[in-house]
Protein backbone atom coordinates (compact mmCIF):
# COMPACT_ATOMS: atom_id res chain seq x y z
CA UNK A 1 0.00 0.00 0.00
CA UNK A 2 1.13 3.53 -0.97
CA UNK A 3 0.00 6.31 1.36
CA UNK A 4 0.25 9.96 -0.21
CA UNK A 5 0.35 13.47 1.92
CA UNK A 6 -1.27 15.78 0.17
CA UNK A 7 -1.50 18.48 2.90
CA UNK A 8 2.21 20.36 2.61
CA UNK A 9 2.52 21.54 5.98
CA UNK A 10 1.45 18.20 7.37
CA UNK A 11 4.62 16.48 4.88
CA UNK A 12 6.89 19.69 6.92
CA UNK A 13 5.79 18.05 10.14
CA UNK A 14 6.97 14.86 9.06
CA UNK A 15 9.95 15.42 7.79
CA UNK A 16 10.91 18.24 10.64
CA UNK A 17 10.56 14.99 12.99
CA UNK A 18 12.35 12.83 10.85
CA UNK A 19 15.41 15.42 10.52
CA UNK A 20 15.25 16.01 14.29
CA UNK A 21 15.64 12.12 14.71
CA UNK A 22 12.53 11.34 17.00
CA UNK A 23 11.85 8.55 13.92
CA UNK A 24 14.07 7.09 11.30
CA UNK A 25 11.41 7.15 8.61
CA UNK A 26 7.87 8.25 7.94
CA UNK A 27 7.03 4.23 8.67
CA UNK A 28 7.86 5.01 12.28
CA UNK A 29 6.51 7.69 12.89
CA UNK A 30 2.54 6.40 11.28
CA UNK A 31 3.67 3.38 14.09
CA UNK A 32 3.91 5.26 16.93
CA UNK A 33 0.98 7.91 16.30
CA UNK A 34 -1.50 4.76 15.32
CA UNK A 35 -0.35 3.33 18.59
CA UNK A 36 -1.59 6.28 20.49
CA UNK A 37 -4.42 6.23 18.90
CA UNK A 38 -5.09 2.46 20.31
CA UNK A 39 -4.12 3.28 23.32
CA UNK A 40 -6.26 5.91 23.74
CA UNK A 41 -10.07 4.87 25.49
CA UNK A 42 -12.98 5.31 22.95
CA UNK A 43 -14.07 8.26 22.34
CA UNK A 44 -18.18 8.94 24.18
CA UNK A 45 -20.74 9.53 22.11
CA UNK A 46 -21.36 13.35 21.29
CA UNK A 47 -23.51 14.26 24.15
CA UNK A 48 -26.42 16.62 23.37
CA UNK A 49 -26.73 20.05 24.64
CA UNK A 50 -28.11 20.53 28.08
CA UNK A 51 -32.45 21.33 28.34
CA UNK A 52 -33.07 24.62 29.44
CA UNK A 53 -34.99 25.40 32.48
CA UNK A 54 -38.06 25.70 30.83
CA UNK A 55 -37.64 22.51 28.85
CA UNK A 56 -36.86 20.75 32.82
CA UNK A 57 -40.09 21.87 33.86
CA UNK A 58 -38.44 23.79 36.88
CA UNK A 59 -40.02 26.51 35.60
CA UNK A 60 -43.49 27.90 37.05
CA UNK A 61 -44.91 28.22 33.85
CA UNK A 62 -46.53 25.30 31.84
CA UNK A 63 -46.67 26.79 28.40
CA UNK A 64 -44.84 29.64 26.46
CA UNK A 65 -48.22 31.81 26.84
CA UNK A 66 -47.56 31.66 30.13
CA UNK A 67 -43.97 32.95 30.38
CA UNK A 68 -44.85 35.85 28.03
CA UNK A 69 -47.57 36.86 30.29
CA UNK A 70 -45.43 36.68 33.64
CA UNK A 71 -42.14 38.42 31.82
CA UNK A 72 -45.26 41.21 30.99
CA UNK A 73 -46.01 41.20 34.89
CA UNK A 74 -42.67 41.55 36.04
CA UNK A 75 -41.68 44.23 33.54
CA UNK A 76 -45.09 46.12 34.80
CA UNK A 77 -43.38 45.94 37.95
CA UNK A 78 -40.13 46.79 37.45
CA UNK A 79 -41.83 50.48 35.81
CA UNK A 80 -43.98 50.27 38.87
CA UNK A 81 -40.90 50.11 40.91
CA UNK A 82 -38.88 53.10 39.18
CA UNK A 83 -41.67 55.52 39.49
CA UNK A 84 -40.46 57.95 42.11
CA UNK A 85 -42.79 57.75 44.77
CA UNK A 86 -45.15 60.30 47.11
CA UNK A 87 -43.08 61.85 49.49
CA UNK A 88 -45.47 62.17 52.89
CA UNK A 89 -44.84 65.22 54.97
CA UNK A 90 -42.85 64.50 58.08
CA UNK A 91 -45.15 65.12 61.48
CA UNK A 92 -42.71 67.00 63.61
Amino acid sequence: MNLEIHKPELMQRVNAHIQAGHFHNADELIEKALDALDERPPAAAPREPAPTVFEQGLGLYSSPEDAALIDEVVSIAYAERRRPSREQPLAL
